[in-house]
């Protein structure tokens, strides 16, 4: 049964080594994530098999409770709560780890002390660290995100120092774990530190940073449960576990790239928060307002266009009649593309996911680097719910908050018009330039609305 088992293990590392793979491409995406499941129900069952301490029943019952929760909100939450969801789950995954490393060293230092060994120590201790810090962070990431708390970075003097003495006295407190293992005081040192730590690490981080936090926390997510997989003596939670650690740190390292943060800020903490004060406000600019009629003569009268995605379009959810807006240029044999920035709708694949749910072909998403040099030679650009990754200042102004951040070109087309309900700022909470330049147009609305209207005004002139 013993070799059953561990082949099963194989079968499902080795399915979520492919999946992970398939997940590096849209159009493979799907097929990734269903062979990632299919090998993690291996990972289930062989486990299942090897169970000693609960019965069938009572697991059963967990995983049907686990599920009715999971397809709940798989089918409630809209896509404008991903990021909120994703922070949750890298909370819930934390939190698993961490009750793990309890658990076991409670049930060890009661019944087999012998067992806890360097190694089971070890292990038990990086769960409860990063599975503590993963868990409250991640709290305070939904928190932010969600509006539930001031997205404005809160510090305090003498911030990092307790950060770091923090640190200090729980390594201090894990070594004299290992000289008395029985001591539950040290345990519980231990538990409150880390907990403490995930709460003082995030707060001081700006929300317009918060993306690359879920993406670190996710990293740490799976760093925890690797350390669990030691724990308990599981091959394919350790394997797991540090796929899930390894690819959250380059999806880390991918955005900090996009948001011109540096990995070391983001594993130190406290960045962000020039984005929160966000420097000297520079002069009024002045609009120019476009009405529906005049936007949809100019769609019409274009011969190549691009669309610049934002988190506003997912609010409006008006990726489908944008959809539409696409069919009515292509009748008209418009060049229509969308360009993608890495963070647009503030995670990775965001934006992909929502105009892919309106059956919007993938070769019209394309990346940043790959378009950006075409903004030149446009007609016209359609900038809906964006606002930070098309700000010319991170080009232009060395004072901004995101100077040196890569942005898509939209400045240098011919026409540009940003689909905006207001003048209210960015996600980064400061003024973007693009809206006063001559070439820039305001459709101020709900995108959905306007865009429908514009649609119908060129139904017409067909």
């Amino acid at each position: 049964m013993s070799t059953v088992i561990q082949i099963a293990y194989l079968v499902a590392s080795v399915l979520f080594i492919i999946g992970i793979k398939y997940l590096g491409k849209t159009k493979d995406a799907r097929r990734g994530n269903i062979l990632s499941a299919v090998g993690m129900l291996i990972a289930i069952v062989a486990t299942m098999l090897t169970i000693e301490v609960v019965t069938f029943m009572e697991i059963f019952i967990c995983i049907l409770i686990g599920s009715v929760i999971g397809l709940y909100y798989a089918t409630k939450v809209p896509m404008t709560k991903i990021p909120e969801m994703v922070a949750l789950f890298n909370g819930f995954g934390g939190l698993a780890s961490f009750a793990v490393g309890l658990s076991d060293y409670f049930l060890k230092s009661s019944t087999s002390l012998e067992s806890l060994d360097a190694v089971n120590l070890t292990s038990i201790i990086l769960s409860v660290l990063i599975g503590g810090v993963t868990f409250t962070g991640s709290m305070i990431a939904y928190l932010k995100l969600d509006g539930k708390v001031s997205g404005q970075p809160i510090t305090f003097s003498g911030q990092h120092l307790l950060n770091l003495v923090l640190l200090i006295a729980f390594i201090a407190a894990s070594v004299f774990v290992f000289l008395d293992p029985t001591n539950l005081t040290l345990i519980l040192i231990l538990v409150v530190i880390s907990l403490l730590l995930g709460i003082l690490t995030v707060i001081p981080i700006g929300g317009a940073d918060m993306p690359v936090v879920i993406s670190l926390l996710n990293s740490y997510s799976g760093m925890a449960a690797c350390a669990t997989g030691f724990i308990l003596n599981n091959n394919v939670l350790i394997v797991a576990g540090s796929l899930v650690g390894a690819s959250g740190i380059i999806l880390t390292q991918i955005m900090c790239k996009a948001m011109n943060r540096s990995l070391t800020n983001v594993l130190l903490g406290g960045f962000g928060q020039t984005v929160a004060t966000g420097g000297q406000e520079g002069p009024a600019v002045v609009i120019k307002e476009i009405g529906v009629e005049e936007t949809a003569m100019l769609f019409d009268s274009a011969s190549s266009v691009i669309v610049v995605p934002g988190y506003g379009m997912a609010v409006a959810q008006a990726q489908h009649v944008i959809r539409e807006l696409m069919e009515q240029c292509e009748k008209r044999n418009i060049d229509f593309r969308f360009a993608i920035h890495p963070v647009a709708g503030r995670m990775p694949g965001h934006m992909n996911v929502l105009l892919a749910e309106a059956n919007i072909s993938y070769d019209k998403l394309i990346e940043m680097e790959a378009i950006n040099d075409d903004f030149s030679n446009t007609d016209l650009v359609f900038v809906v719910g964006a606002n930070d990754v098309v700000n010319p200042a991170a080009r232009t102004n060395p004072q901004s908050p995101i100077f040196g951040m890569p942005i898509l070109n939209a400045d240098k087309a011919k026409t540009v018009i940003v689909s905006k309900r207001s003048m209210g700022k960015g996600y980064a909470g400061i003024e973007n330039e693009l809206f006063g330049y001559p070439n820039c147009l305001m459709l101020f609305g709900d995108a959905k609305q306007t865009i429908t209207k514009v649609v119908g005004e060129m139904k017409e002139m067909s």
